[in-house]
């Protein structure tokens, strides 16, 4: 089946959304989202995009930005094969990390380029993970209300004003849908899950638990299911098929 060619925009702005193959992990730790980040730095300067937001989540990325000399395909080609070269490196394993499509979407207007900058940066608020944004280490969101590091911070600045910034982070999106809408939010918290996994695997990386044969994999992929924890995020922190983890 051909693939749909991607909605190109005018303004060349997009909100891309970079899952993790089967939706499992791309950052094991600090030194992963580090590295991811140096990554963007360094594909910066060479595709000479600009950068407006991006927020770091477990088993995926947000970004938004803007293409100037290079297209989406090429710019994220960059940034896939140094950041996965490291990876696989670190975590002595092969093969793909990242799913074989990144999503995107255009961004035409101002009013809907500040819905998806506040939305990218209030994502780990809507997964969960934290309370407030300021309370996640791995969003752009810092960059815009302290140190700058690698976003092109003027051109939201000027919509907002540098004094009101953190006010229109507070308020709520309206009817606005976004590309990953669909995705289903956890309740159970990934941090929760890796400690299960010490617990009854022994284990907490998908490295680490894909090293077990096929008897063990299938004996602790019940198990944990039988702790409550959905196909899905099971899936995705072990790095197990969900038809495999289905049939366990």
């Amino acid at each position: 089946m051909p693939r749909t060619a991607r909605k190109k925009g005018e303004s060349g702005i997009y909100h891309v959304v970079l899952r993790g193959i089967n939706q499992q992990l791309i950052f094991e730790d600090d030194e992963d989202s580090e590295m991811f980040l140096d990554v963007i730095e360094a594909c910066k300067r060479v595709s000479g995009f600009e950068l407006y937001a991006y927020c770091l989540m477990s088993n995926h990325v947000h970004l938004l930005i803007r293409i100037l000399a290079e297209d989406l395909d090429q710019i994220f080609k960059r940034i896939g094969a140094r950041y996965v070269f490291w990876f696989n490196w670190k975590y002595r394993r092969v093969g793909h990390l990242f799913q074989d499509r990144f999503r995107s979407e255009p961004v035409e207007t101002d009013r809907y380029f500040l819905a998806v900058l506040r939305y990218i940066h209030k994502n780990p608020i809507t997964a969960g993970i934290c309370g407030s944004i300021d309370g996640y280490k791995w969003s752009s969101f810092h960059e815009y209300v302290g140190d700058h590091r690698i976003v092109d911070r003027d051109f939201a600045l000027e919509m907002t004003g540098s004094d009101g910034f953190v006010e229109f982070h507070q308020s709520e999106n309206e009817v606005d849908t976004f590309i990953d809408d669909d995705v289903k939010r956890f309740r159970i918290t990934d941090e929760y899950v890796k400690e299960l996994m010490r617990k009854v695997c022994g284990v907490d990386t998908v490295d680490a638990f894909q090293k077990f044969d096929k008897t063990q994999r299938a004996f602790y992929v019940g198990s944990l299911k039988d702790q409550g924890i959905t196909i899905r995020q099971i899936s995705r922190l072990t790095g197990v098929s969900k038809g495999i983890v289905e049939r366990a």
